[in-house]
């Protein structure tokens, strides 16, 4: 009876540990297509990593999507928009996006093709994006993509007049590789600036005193004090002139005698 109580509450803890064990898996990567897109910051439509979004638009519309990133992630934007048939197009078109970060400041792209221009005969057009890694900090003057929301902004910035308001379709992917975040107590591992003279130095051995370095300053010195030199025909010369001239200075400012008899 009591291998029987044993067993009953072993399998008892084994059913209470299932359920827990399987809420720590880590939760699948998004399936669902997005579909819309805003038309503002404030109405950007929220995408994640690796969501696929299709959007069906007309040509002149702003479209707006939102995403997060984390410290130490370099994301790459990729768009493919399907162009009006070459029927009902009047010449090329010119298309841009623009990466924002949560304080509307614009993110370059540090590589891609962000702005192109699709031919009159093109059915597609392709655009890419490669952000900057985002940083753990940064300083408030700087224009470091820090952790936070981000905001897509897909625009035709160069077209004919009359192409506005034909039907396309926009594909956009978001990846995002993640890496080490920014290392706060990084080091330097080459200077700057580089020394142009360093020259060299050696340690003094044992037995050397400080007396050959003062003998070779005492000696410089009175080389460039010693007699002859120019420095002191230039100095005896200047005194002369000074003297010559203040006496010749007197004699001409000096008021006139008066004798009377």
């Amino acid at each position: 009876m009591r291998y029987v109580l044993a067993g009953l509450a072993a399998l008892a803890c084994l059913s209470v540990a299932g359920p827990a064990a399987a809420d720590d898996t880590p939760s699948p990567s998004p399936s669902a297509t997005v579909g819309t897109a805003g038309t503002s910051f404030l109405t950007a439509t929220a995408v994640e990593p690796g969501q696929q979004v299709r959007v069906s638009s007309s040509t002149g519309d702003y479209l707006y999507w939102s995403f997060d990133a984390a410290a130490g992630e370099t994301d790459r934007l990729a768009i493919t928009i399907t162009l009006p048939t070459r029927s009902s197009r009047h010449g090329p078109a010119t298309w841009t996006v623009d990466v924002f970060d949560g304080l509307r400041r614009r993110q370059p792209c540090t590589a891609g093709s962000q702005t192109a221009t699709a031919a009159t005969g093109a059915a597609t057009l392709a655009l890419h994006c490669l952000l900057r890694q985002v940083r753990s900090w940064a300083d408030p003057w700087s224009d470091e993509p820090l952790p936070g929301t981000y905001y897509v902004r897909l625009s035709a910035t160069g077209l004919p007049e009359q192409d506005l308001g034909l039907p396309i379709q926009t594909d956009l992917s978001i990846t995002a590789k993640k890496g080490d975040a920014q290392p706060d107590n990084a080091r330097l591992k080459a200077p700057l600036s580089p020394a142009t003279d360093p020259g060299s130095t050696s340690a003094p051995q044992a037995g050397s005193s400080a007396a050959p370095a003062a003998a070779e300053e005492g000696e410089h010195f009175w080389n460039r004090f010693s007699w002859p030199s120019t420095r002191w025909w230039w100095t005896i010369g200047g005194g002369l002139l000074a003297a010559v001239a203040g006496v010749g200075g007197y004699r001409l400012t000096r008021h006139p005698r008066r004798w009377f008899s």
